[in-house]
């Protein structure tokens, strides 16, 4: 039986499991119980990254216990954050109470934080301002995909990110499985490459016809997936058509600079579905797999096991949800933010994103901004 193409869907590819280390920065020693996050007299707080050498003895932790617990079909990942107290802890995930009651409440000398969440998916898909056919140049941080993004009964797209160089091309920034995961002829005859149209808003935001959007880039198939760290993808902007200096609304013109993820950065993004939204950081280093369809609403085409990401806070899905694929994640300033990550996956309760200066070296590109 054949279906319209007439409704937004949520997209598909699903997190089959993550196992995450974070990198931890701690104040030295202390004989007072104040929390070890706890700046000594005439200090500040100093960034919770990868460049504090007490990190080592927590992702040795995190290394050593990673496997045993998510043994347990029902953990589907663990991660070092920061307990209450200020302490360095190994946070687990768990999908059911069941499994989180099951989790021991310390592992080698540090306290276990349990955080119950559902399935993660990669965030593509399925309404804001961002969402509006904009006058050119447009600005980014709007609705947007690949021309031709429909088959099997749906159509899906996501978010426009960001403005990248690349040599002497100015580039659209978004997600691989936003602008060229079609890989197969399938539900609509073509496959995603080259040249092909990238339009402004997505074919989920116009009633699935394309002639309703408007052109703005051109695609550059790069197929970041699966054989890369990073989902990212890039079209190169048609002239007039899109913001010289990269502006994103909501946010306006941002860095040329980047700056790496630490636990606790306040961070924003902004997206199609739910605009310009505010989190933090609450884990690095994190390793994830993903199943990714071949075309919109296709079957399973490949698993992906990425390293090294972002996580972010997400509570009830209120800082990423689907169709915000593709965004900027920024620093959370109101002068030219540099530069977090690349937002592709999360659940209602966190996000995840690489690390944008992954993306950047794979694309072989840099940032537009001041």
């Amino acid at each position: 039986m054949s279906a319209s193409f007439s409704s937004p869907r949520w997209y598909v590819p699903l997190l089959i499991g993550i196992s995450v280390v974070v990198a931890l920065a701690i104040w030295g020693c202390s004989e007072k119980d104040e929390g070890l996050l706890a700046p000594q007299s005439g200090q500040g707080v100093a960034a919770l990254d990868a460049s504090h050498p007490a990190i080592q003895s927590v992702m040795a932790v995190q290394d050593r216990y990673t496997t045993t617990l998510m043994a347990d079909p029902e953990i589907i990942g663990t991660a070092t954050t920061v307990a209450e107290d200020g302490r360095p802890a190994v946070m687990v995930l768990a999908l059911t109470d069941k499994a989180a009651k099951a989790v021991p409440r310390e592992l080698a000398g540090f306290p276990v934080v349990v955080h119950i969440t559902d399935r993660i998916v990669a965030l593509k898909t399925t309404a804001v301002s961002h969402k509006a056919k904009q006058t050119p140049p447009i600005k980014l941080g709007t609705s947007g995909g690949w021309r031709y993004d429909l088959a099997n009964g749906y159509c899906c797209g996501g978010t426009l990110g960001s403005l990248i160089q690349v040599g002497s091309q100015k580039r659209i920034l978004s997600n691989y499985h936003v602008l060229e995961a079609d890989i197969v002829s399938g539900g609509n005859g073509i496959v995603a490459k080259t040249g092909d149209p990238v339009i402004q808003p997505g074919l989920i935001d116009v009633s699935c016809n394309a002639n309703n959007a408007q052109n703005v880039a051109s695609l550059v198939v790069t197929k970041s997936l699966p054989n890369s760290n990073v989902d990212c993808s890039s079209a190169t902007v048609i002239s007039g058509m899109v913001s010289e200096d990269g502006s994103i609304l909501e946010v306006g013109t941002i860095s040329s600079q980047t700056v790496a993820a630490s636990v606790g950065q306040a961070v924003k993004k902004s997206g199609r579905t739910t605009g310009l939204t505010r989190s933090t950081v609450s884990g690095l280093n994190a390793t994830v797999s993903v199943a990714y369809e071949d075309e919109c609403a296709g079957d399973a085409a490949f698993t992906k096991t990425f390293t090294g990401q972002i996580i972010i806070k997400n509570r009830a899905s209120k800082f990423l949800a689907g169709g915000d694929s593709g965004s900027l994640m920024l620093e959370d300033v109101s002068t030219n933010p540099r530069a977090v990550g690349l937002l592709f996956a999360g659940s209602t309760s966190l996000a995840v994103a690489n690390p944008i200066n992954e993306v950047l070296s794979f694309l072989n590109a840099t940032m537009v901004g001041n």
